[in-house]
């Protein structure tokens, strides 16, 4: 069982930079893969970035490659996602999820098993 804790969310304009964290418990950390996925109103949730359990290598959604990165520190539980030149179409929630052992499919949020409460993310023009 993990459990997962978004922080970091809030108000920025655009062009500027945030940085989310997700804490999560359990002792199997390192054998989970780690996503973000984000969900604006009237929207399906959609992938943002993945960080694989097994060698920690990264892939990102199209909309924010260059922009933003996605990194584990396995020895504190935590996962981050830096978010630099934001826009306004950024602007969701946030959402931390993991999945133990996954290693492929990892844009379908449906092969997640565990989900944050979501950290709000506003951009402003």
């Amino acid at each position: 069982q993990v459990q997962l804790v978004e922080s970091g969310g809030g108000l920025v304009q655009g062009g500027g930079s945030l940085r989310l964290s997700c804490a999560a418990s359990g002792r199997t950390f390192s054998s989970y893969t780690m996503a973000w996925f984000r969900q604006s109103p009237g929207k399906d949730r959609s992938f943002v970035a993945a960080i694989k359990w097994n060698g920690g290598s990264t892939d990102y959604a199209d909309s924010v490659k260059g922009r933003f990165t996605m990194s584990r520190d396995n020895a504190k539980k935590m996962v981050y996602l830096q978010m630099n030149s934001l826009k306004p179409e950024d602007t969701a929630v946030y959402y931390c999820a993991a999945d133990r052992y996954l290693s492929g499919s990892y844009y379908f949020s449906t092969r997640y098993d565990y989900w944050g409460q979501g950290t709000q993310v506003t951009v402003s023009s």
